[in-house]
């Protein structure tokens, strides 16, 4: 029976120096990166969650647990190939992925495009069907007063 179901996904990560910033696989010259096992890309993160829960497939922490060491510094972009790997074999498809970025800083519209692009190369879907939007809160709340960075994400998916 063909059938289309939702799936939402967040993630938040606190700034941390040292590390470089990487939102939606893209390195972003910025003077903090984000603090997480993996490399703490939150959009991406997001991402995963929200496919994952359209699936019926649980979460990125029960595929992708912090405690296995080898996904200790992995690029995100990577998980993201896994789960689309696991979405195909289980004949589910992606129809469209929208997104929100949540930080005061930086500016995520000038990397929207590469985002999406990188995105979409990984998961095989037109670039159309992706949204992300850059957000800021007024600097209020933790990204406002820049100590990190949030991610939501929703996607409707044909299973």
């Amino acid at each position: 029976m063909d059938r289309l179901r939702i799936g939402n996904g967040f993630d938040v990560h606190p700034f941390v120096i040292g590390r470089d910033l990487i939102l939606g696989g893209k390195k972003i010259d910025y003077r903090f990166g984000l603090q997480g096992h993996s490399d703490a890309d939150v959009l991406i993160h997001s991402i995963i969650d929200s496919l994952l829960g359209a699936a019926g497939m649980g979460d990125i922490g029960g595929m992708f647990p912090d405690t296995d060491r080898q996904y200790k510094d992995i690029s995100s972009i990577k998980l993201l190939a896994r789960v689309s790997e696991n979405l195909k074999s289980r004949d589910i498809s992606i129809i469209n992925i929208d997104s929100v970025i949540v930080c005061q800083e930086p500016k995520v519209a000038p990397h929207v495009e590469e985002m999406k692009q990188n995105i979409s190369r990984v998961l095989d879907i037109d670039v159309s069907r992706i949204g992300i939007k850059g957000k800021t809160t007024e600097g209020l709340g933790f990204t406002g007063r820049i100590e990190g960075i949030a991610a939501y994400a929703v996607c409707l998916a044909h299973v």
